[in-house]
């Protein structure tokens, strides 16, 4: 008689404590001759061969700057692999893998090794983009990135993520790369279009709504210096931004994002679906500010703040020259269902599943929501529309 089968199952568990560092540097003239910075960052820790690549946009708005990069970097004794690239400026550098795998042949053929700097300067679509082409040669090529608008300076550029759009889904494949360094020159805002300044004071308003009370109060009483585009003011706006950005992925204990969590993208889901829906057409900046509205009226009505709460965020918004409307939020599909909704499911999908969506509890604090009822969210939509068209 034989004896029975029996199986054994060793585990063993394997636990991995990894450091990461990167510098956040504010500052101004970056390419001046006797401003250390980027010399500083690209001459640690045996960096090797340097590419830089280059907002089109920012090249428009800056001639030269190019050749100030060589000029700025040959001082310094640091050669270029090449010429600075220019790549599109813009959400569309993110459309599909045409640019991202543009840079990553660009970085290929100058063989580029994982101790090289890749450094883009830029709007956050294409640090974005470059990054996550960065972040897949040999596994991850160092990036130092240098954003040149408020939304970059304030928010994407000092965080973890690079990721480029697919299918209308915004940011459907990406990566979680740390930059090497991020150097915010506050000179680069002075180029920018003034509705492109307000795009970073949408995410100022954003994490000040969920976080800072004292900050969301400040930009309450910044509102007209802001919609002004008041040097003072933005500054200070972007970099408390970038401040309470870093702090949450440096003590939120998720900077990753493996939970369903995602506090920084209040006011996110919907606005992701809006950039999607108008084909870009609508800025980041400016569908934040929509979704932020969009979701006040949600907390409002789900009884996590007040009406009174509600209607101070969005006159802090408009105070600041900020949308709280846009008609694609009221389009209904053939069936009469709100077509925002789509933003549900793949804000869900986005998040692993399961759906959470931040909103404020009273302002400067959070509540994260399993469940939003379509019907609430018809009202918001109908409630903003009516006061817009009032």
């Amino acid at each position: 008689m034989s004896e029975p089968c029996t199986t054994e199952t060793d585990v063993y568990e394997q636990r991995l404590l990894v450091a990461l560092k990167y510098d956040v540097f504010f500052t101004h003239s970056m390419l001046s001759g006797d401003n250390p910075i980027l010399a500083d960052v690209l001459g640690s820790r045996e960096c090797r061969d340097v590419l830089v690549f280059l907002d089109s946009g920012l090249v428009d708005a800056w001639p030269g700057l190019a050749s100030s990069f060589e000029t700025y970097l040959s001082h310094h004794g640091i050669d270029l692999k090449a010429p600075p690239f220019v790549v599109p400026g813009g959400e569309h550098v993110k459309d599909g893998w045409e640019h991202a795998g543009q840079a990553v042949e660009d970085i290929r053929r100058n063989r580029l090794c994982r101790h090289s700097v890749v450094v883009a300067a830029g709007g956050g679509a294409v640090l974005d983009a470059v990054g996550f082409a960065a972040s897949l040669v040999h596994r991850g090529v160092r990036l130092v990135r240098i954003p040149t608008t408020t939304l970059s300076q304030g928010d994407s550029a000092v965080g973890v993520k690079n990721g480029i759009n697919l299918r209308s889904v915004k940011n459907l494949v990406g990566v979680f790369a740390p930059p090497f360094a991020v150097i915010n020159d506050f000179d680069f805002l002075r180029t920018l279009a003034p509705e492109l300044v307000l795009d970073g004071i949408a995410e100022a308003f954003k994490v000040a709504i969920i976080k800072d009370a004292a900050f969301f109060q400040d930009l309450m009483n910044a509102g007209a210096a802001l919609a002004r585009g008041d040097a003072p003011e933005v500054h200070d706006a972007v970099r408390r931004s970038a401040m309470l950005h870093l702090d949450h992925i440096s003590r939120g204990g998720d900077p990753f994002e493996l939970g369903n969590a995602r506090p920084l993208d209040f006011g996110h889901w919907s606005a992701h679906w809006l950039e999607g829906a108008s084909s870009y057409t609508v800025r980041h900046g400016q569908a934040v500010a929509v979704g932020i509205a969009l979701d006040s009226y949600l907390a409002a009505e789900l009884g996590h703040i007040s009406r009174d709460e509600r209607d101070l965020i969005v006159r802090g918004l408009e105070g600041s020259g900020l949308p709280t409307w846009h008609p694609l939020l009221a389009s209904r599909g053939p069936d009469g269902t709100l077509q925002v909704l789509a933003g549900l499911d793949e804000f869900r999908e986005h998040l692993g599943g399961t759906l959470s969506i931040t909103l404020p509890r009273g302002i400067g604090q959070r509540i994260e929501v399993r469940t939003v009822p379509e019907q609430v969210i018809a009202a918001g939509v109908e409630l903003l529309g009516r006061r817009a068209a009032a």
